[in-house]
């Protein structure tokens, strides 16, 4: 229409006001200070300060579900009775729930449960990051392409300072994962026990527990997450396995010996997001989203975004205009000064964050269809820091 004219500070809705992302407990309540806490219980000093504060276990089991966030597990009681009868225990009794880390993703939470230290720290930022040596992306839970782990990773794990302290210390989990760089850098200390089945690693798990006078033991399960991923949450195969994790929940516990502590937490939560193109938005069919930009890391909910040289403000403006009223979106080093990667960065880790990072706030993701295919036909997601994703159980059982 002639004379019509759009006022350009009109044309974009406002972008969420970084302030409100809601930044994870470290230090007070984070999965990075759940084996500090119980291994202060039996006599081990850290050097990572933290205030959680647990009851003194001799012996002590930490039982991660993959995918099992607070919230999906609060939604359903009728799948999950053992569990949901365990609510009130979470956090020291105070039934609240802990947080994960920033990603809210497997690759990052493990190492934060593992090493006792935050993604700026220990520095798995995100499920794919820049590798700052080759300025290719590395996806740190498949550990491709190949790079040192213990450069990327150079702290020891809890689990190993357990275990030179004397406390008898091992991981039950599936046999595929014993030889991982994820396990080496994360969870390796002690001895590892690898079993097929969840019966199996639960009576071992247990085992395991009596085995010494001061035990640490951790296992693991990871087909909630899987079904999640593939089925979403609202599906009949996702409650499926949530029933039968419950089922093991309750088989560990029935098995604690004596003065023992069990442990069930999350390395996060997940929810599924329509397949429409709103909540769907495609990077590789978008050329706002695109330009500038040299590589696209991370996962649907939580985006690195890394520029071509020079373009990092403009890829910034950018992405705040299109995606910024559903998304949190900051630069590097906003991101790094509100904390979402921890109360410190080191060097080594700075440049794997994104020129521009991108967490979802609306029930929406950023996929790329052509690059990421798997990944971006997947129902159930997660990454963010929102509380579906953000919040996980840590539900308690002693004897």
């Amino acid at each position: 229409m002639a004379g019509y004219a759009v006022d350009p500070a009109s044309a974009w809705p406002e972008p969420l006001d970084l302030a409100t992302a809601p930044v994870p407990r470290y230090g007070t309540g984070s999965l990075a200070d759940l084996l500090p806490a119980v291994t202060a219980g039996q006599g081990l000093a850290h050097a990572q300060p933290t205030s959680l504060e647990l009851a003194p276990a001799d012996r002590a089991c930490v039982f991660l579900i993959d995918g099992l966030g607070w919230e999906v597990l609060r939604a359903h009681p009728d799948e999950a009775p053992f569990l949901t009868s365990l609510l009130g225990t979470s956090m020291n009794g105070t039934g609240r729930p802990m947080t994960a880390g920033f990603p809210s993703t497997t690759a990052t939470s493990l190492a934060s449960v593992g090493t006792g230290l935050p993604p700026g720290a220990h520095g798995l930022a995100g499920y794919t990051v820049q590798d700052p040596a080759t300025g290719a992306l590395m996806n740190q839970l498949r550990w491709y392409p190949w790079t040192d782990p213990h450069a990327w990773q150079p702290y020891p794990t809890v689990f190993q300072q357990a275990h030179a302290a004397g406390i008898h210390t091992c991981q039950v989990s599936a046999p595929d994962f014993e030889r991982t760089p994820l396990t080496r850098i994360a969870l390796s200390g002690g001895t590892f026990h690898g079993r097929l089945s969840g019966e199996d690693r639960m009576d071992l798990a247990a085992e395991q527990l009596a085995a010494g006078d001061r035990s640490l033991v951790y296992t693991y399960y990871s087909e909630v997450d899987g079904k999640g991923h593939r089925y979403g949450v609202d599906s009949d195969a996702w409650r499926g396995q949530l029933m039968y994790v419950d089922r093991l929940a309750e088989r560990l516990a029935e098995q604690l010996p004596p003065r023992s502590a069990l442990y069930i937490t999350a390395d996060h939560g997940m929810l599924d997001i329509p397949f429409d193109p709103e909540s769907r938005v495609d990077f590789d069919e978008d050329w706002e989203l695109r330009a500038g930009v040299r590589l696209l890391g991370g996962e649907g909910r939580c985006r690195h975004v890394y520029a071509h040289p020079g373009a990092a403000d403009d890829v910034l403006a950018v992405w705040r205009e299109v995606v910024g009223d559903r998304m949190w979106v900051a630069g590097r080093e906003e991101a790094i000064a509100a904390g979402w990667f921890g109360p410190h960065v080191d060097d080594r880790v700075r440049s794997r964050i994104g020129d521009v990072v991108a967490a979802a706030h609306a029930d929406m993701v950023i996929i790329a269809s052509e690059n990421e295919p798997r990944e971006s036909a997947m129902v159930g997601m997660h990454g963010s820091m929102t509380p579906v994703e953000q919040l996980v159980p840590l539900l308690e059982v002693r004897t």
